[in-house]
């Protein structure tokens, strides 16, 4: 198998001064890309600014031989986005790659979040995503290539007790990057969504309060750990990032998982349901409960990609059911 080389690639990563982002930096860096490394600088919670840990992973980078330049602006204003890939376009002439991985964690239980803690995980996972990508988005599309990796969270996909904000804002990453992909086809762009899984310092932000919920302190303590034995490391989850975003990669439009080593497409998939008798006169309530074993039978699926491949799927399911 050839080797994926970046040489000639500029990739912009927000949050890069530490975990998971430093380590795609410095892989992307090691393969020939030209990299931007954004970091505010603070804490797992957010806390505080500094250039250092930007300004250590570009010398690191320098040291081995690549290209970095840092930038240590907010993701969380309109601002600050321009001002992240302007920081690319004035350093290397153009985007190619952007990754977005800038976050934090503020977990609290869900009856208790404030308006703060809610707003400002909003502001740099999701309304950041969306600051850095579009003004990156229109370099690329001038380009007619790109490549966007969005990160999201198994809190989002699956669910995580005293997350509700942050998973909240992944959720909302997943939608934008479908979005993303859609229009980008248009312009040789491609995005997707990465689901990792890390001990990263955002771990230490964790509470354990929220073992107080009964079945999901059951699920921590009843999973089965014997395939992760040292495999919840950041370097686990950036060979598929890596791949995700390079050009070899044409896969678009998706959802993947690492953890422990395993690697994943995750998929959003429709069971065939309980169709309606044809015409114009809707159900009622005790027909949908009358048909709710139909309506949960998940033995044939759909995975509409768009929102008309659902009536393309709908139709097939009527077809089945004999009513057209």
């Amino acid at each position: 198998m050839t080797d994926i080389s970046f040489d000639g690639r500029v990739a912009i990563i927000t949050g890069a001064g530490n975990g998971l982002g430093k380590d795609y930096a410095l892989e992307l860096a090691r393969r020939g890309a030209k990299v931007v490394v954004n970091d505010l600088g603070g804490s797992g919670s957010g806390q505080g600014q500094s250039h250092n840990a930007a300004d250590l992973v570009v010398q690191e980078i320098r040291d081995n031989g690549g290209e970095a330049v840092a930038n240590y602006d907010s993701v969380s204003t309109r601002q600050g986005g321009a001002g992240i890939v302007q920081t690319a376009l004035d350093a290397f002439g153009k985007v190619d790659i952007c990754i977005n991985n800038a976050g934090f964690l503020r977990n609290g239980r869900f009856e208790d979040l404030t308006d703060e803690q809610i707003d400002v995980i909003i502001d740099v996972h999701l309304k950041g995503a969306i600051y850095v990508a579009q003004p990156a988005y229109k370099a690329m599309r001038r380009n007619g290539y790109g490549r966007f990796l969005f990160t999201g969270s198994a809190s989002a996909m699956f669910g995580h007790a005293w997350q509700a904000n942050y998973a909240a804002a992944k959720g909302g990453l997943m939608g934008l990057s479908h979005i993303v992909a859609i229009e980008g086809s248009a312009y040789g762009i491609t995005s997707n969504l990465l689901m990792p899984t890390a001990q990263s310092r955002l771990a230490a932000e964790m509470d354990a309060g929220f073992m107080e919920i009964p079945a999901f302190a059951q699920a921590v303590q009843s999973a089965d750990y014997a395939a992760s034995d040292g495999r919840v490391e950041v370097p686990f989850n950036t060979p598929l990032a890596v791949y995700l975003v390079s050009e070899q990669c044409t896969s678009t439009h998706g959802i993947y998982s690492q953890n422990s080593g395993r690697y994943a497409k995750v998929r959003i998939c429709a069971a065939d349901g309980w169709v309606a008798p044809m015409g114009s006169t809707p159900p009622s309530v005790e027909d949908v409960a009358a048909h709710w074993d139909g309506i949960t039978d998940g033995a044939v699926a759909h995975e509409p990609l768009t929102v008309y491949d659902e009536f393309t799927a709908v139709a097939a399911a009527a077809r089945r059911q004999g009513l057209i």
